[in-house]
């Protein structure tokens, strides 16, 4: 994967900026202009674009270098999604891959909550009398009156020839806007979901238990990685879920038809207890997940988590979904085929850091912690064990779900045992069953109900032939007579791109 742009790899960052084709002159007409928003232009985007010189691509950055370097489009690009997912990032590659020429035409425009859209209109005007044609307008979910403006960015400005990328950490905000303002007038890029593949050959860190404990965003590198993540420790993740997925509800919603979209969180939003519902929504999801860990582990505990009252909750659940921070999986109940859903989150490294707090608040109960410190870790590292399987066959279900829409991926559950994924193609009527252990080791009881004469009958009957029966765990690929073994960062990395 090339991740150097225009530049040369064993460059110090210092030596690739010069090398760039930075070359800036201001016209006549320019020197007089006056901008009102922070506007970078020419040598300034050098600057700017450094820290990103050596990074690698994401796999959805050919989406933005297809508009950018395309045919024109009279629609603007919106890139989106929650904090350190790699907009700022994107943005910065984009500039390296400029040729002097095209720099020498392009301004990146950085907006805070103290500018308007007016604000805006002036400064767009102004670089297009001075023939600017590409613009980045960066945070501009942070603008109040964006929402509503935002149709004057395609209908005037991207129509008369410029190409226009907005970014911010709203999503919210932007689904609003593309409903409201901008339908059919706009590209629209998430980058919020960070598949494993991308995790190991963008940021080079391989493994699914490092995933597990830090995936879900690119702000991880070097060797500190887990030093830098949100996800390194409750605190961190507790800050990331005020800042970066309840401000991003909270304010959206604000901006929104005039704050007259909050629906059933009104009365939360007037109360200054937003924030802390969403909060506890999300804990509430992990302390479902955590019940069902400590369940299957026949390790007892009330559950005392407070949280909003079920109206609430629905709607905060329903926005998390629309910022792809959680997905629902099907699990199919056999024989009648019934359906119940369990939520994965697209974010491990969150789910992780919370329920490791979890362990350190169950290991306190005074049925625990009356235990000799021997007994305490060894139930310590049970839990974590089933955590990590858990954990495991989520990020599984959700990539293979994302990666082929035509296809139905879901548990199927038994009366005794399951299986962990079923992938149904309705096209040729077939499908594949899948057990998924956290195991490095291949054990006879891991496949055994894979040719369970009785459920594989069931599950033709519902689903069609059976085409392939696979144990995904940690070991090395392998076939064990008619089951196969497949590794999991071998199987994770083989899945197709998730944008479509």
């Amino acid at each position: 994967m090339d991740n150097t742009g225009l530049t040369e790899k064993n460059k110090t960052p210092k030596e690739q900026i010069e090398a760039l084709p930075c070359g800036y002159k201001k016209s006549v007409r320019e020197y007089d202009a006056e901008y009102v928003t922070d506007v970078l232009r020419g040598a300034e985007l050098c600057s700017f674009m450094a820290p990103a010189l050596n990074y690698r691509r994401r796999e959805c950055y050919s989406v933005l270098k297809d508009y950018i370097f395309g045919p024109r489009q009279d629609k603007v690009f919106v890139l989106y999604g929650l904090r350190y997912t790699g907009k700022k990032t994107m943005i910065r590659q984009i500039l390296a891959d400029m040729d002097g020429e095209m720099l020498n035409r392009t301004a990146y425009i950085r907006l805070t909550e103290k500018n308007t859209m007016s604000d805006v209109y002036k400064d767009l005007r102004t670089l297009e009398r001075n023939g600017y044609r590409y613009v980045f307008l960066d945070e501009v979910t942070l603008i109040e009156d964006f929402i509503d403006g935002a149709a004057v960015l395609s209908d005037v400005f991207a129509a008369s020839g410029m190409k226009i990328v907005l970014s911010g950490t709203d999503s919210l905000g932007f689904l609003f806007t593309e409903v409201q303002q901008l339908y059919d007038r706009c590209i629209m890029l998430h980058t919020t979901f960070i598949p494993y593949r991308e995790f190991e050959q963008v940021l080079g860190i391989k493994g699914i238990d490092e995933y597990i404990r830090y995936g879900g965003t690119m702000s991880v590198g070097g060797l500190n990685y887990n030093e830098d993540s949100p996800f390194a420790g409750s605190a961190n993740a507790r800050e990331y879920v005020d800042t970066a997925i309840a401000h991003n509800i909270r304010h959206s919603l604000r901006c929104y038809q005039q704050s007259g979209h909050f629906r059933k969180l009104q009365e939360l939003y007037e109360r200054d207890e937003l924030t802390s519902a969403i909060g506890r929504v999300i804990e509430d999801q992990t302390h479902s997940f955590m019940a069902e860990v400590l369940d299957q582990l026949e390790i007892n505990r009330e559950d005392q988590t407070a949280v909003p009252e079920p109206a609430h909750a629905e709607d905060i659940r329903e926005y998390l979904t629309l910022l792809d921070l959680t997905q629902n999986v099907d699990i199919v109940i056999m024989p009648g085929g019934e359906k119940i859903r369990r939520t994965v989150i697209a974010q491990p490294g969150l789910r992780y850091a919370q329920t490791t707090a979890l362990i350190e608040s169950l290991l306190l109960d005074k049925e625990f912690f009356d235990l000799s410190i021997t007994e305490r870790n060894s139930i310590q590292k049970r839990i974590i064990s089933e955590i990590m399987g858990r954990m495991m066959e989520d990020a599984v279900l959700l990539e293979t779900k994302l990666a082929d829409h035509r296809k139905q991926v879901f548990i199927m559950q038994f009366a005794v045992r399951e299986f962990d994924m079923v992938v149904f193609d309705p096209a040729s009527s077939s499908c594949r069953i899948y057990e998924i252990k956290h195991s490095t080791e291949i054990a006879p009881e891991q496949s055994h109900h894979l040719t369970d004469e009785e459920k594989c009958r069931m599950t033709e009957h519902r689903f069609g032939t059976i085409t392939g029966r696979y144990v995904i765990y940690r070991g090395p690929d392998t076939e064990a007579g008619d089951v196969q073994y497949l590794n999991v960062e071998r199987y994770l990395c083989s899945l197709g791109s998730t944008v479509k």
